[in-house]
């Protein structure tokens, strides 16, 4: 899968960081941490969801439904935003 190879791909470079140098690069964060983030923020995201879509709809079930939807394409489309800014220099 995707995520696999992004995942497969981080730790050969982190290898081959801590061959060349010694230590690994700080200034880069790991999947790890990227994957943490996307939960703890995706949680937080989908409560407010789902608070939301229960204010406008007033069914609880069809809010708990939306907030499933976007909890997973979210979290996915955070990943993969997360890793791409990590390849990004600009503002480090």
């Amino acid at each position: 899968m995707i995520i696999d190879s992004v995942l497969s791909r981080n730790t050969k470079e982190e290898k081959v960081v801590e061959v060349n140098s010694g230590t690994a690069d700080n200034s880069t964060e790991k999947v790890k941490r990227s994957l943490a983030k996307t939960i703890s923020w995706r949680i937080v995201g989908t409560l407010d969801t789902v608070l939301i879509s229960w204010l406008i709809t007033g069914t609880l079930s069809l809010a708990f439904s939306i907030g499933l939807v976007e909890l997973v394409t979210k979290m996915v489309l955070y990943f993969f935003h997360e890793r791409a800014w990590n390849n990004i220099k600009w503002g480090r």
